[in-house]
């Protein structure tokens, strides 16, 4: 599932500078991040970055072993809210281990 963050987010997770956030377009941020594989689409419109994912389709910052989060302190709020938020609210497409 694709994990939608704003500007916010991506300075949480140390991925832009406050001062770069403040200073620079958004537009020129997300070229920037598309160029390192970090986001892999940015919404002109409503300044929403799409996080990037590995060829399974799984999050970058999800451990593929253990299926931890590896950013979880600093983890969007996109994930902060799951499944409040997202493309079907109350719906979780992963089961629940254990």
């Amino acid at each position: 599932m694709p994990v939608e963050v704003k500007l916010p987010d991506l300075i949480r997770l140390g991925l832009v500078d406050a001062f770069e956030a403040e200073h620079e377009e958004p537009k020129q941020i997300a070229k920037r991040l598309i160029k390192m594989k970090i986001i892999e689409h940015f919404n002109f419109k409503n300044n929403i970055f799409t996080l990037g994912r590995r060829s399974s389709g799984d999050c970058q910052f999800l451990e593929a072993n253990t299926r931890i989060c590896t950013v979880y302190q600093n983890r969007p709020n996109t994930c902060r809210l799951h499944p409040q938020v997202g493309p079907k609210p109350g719906f979780c497409p992963y089961g629940r281990s254990g």
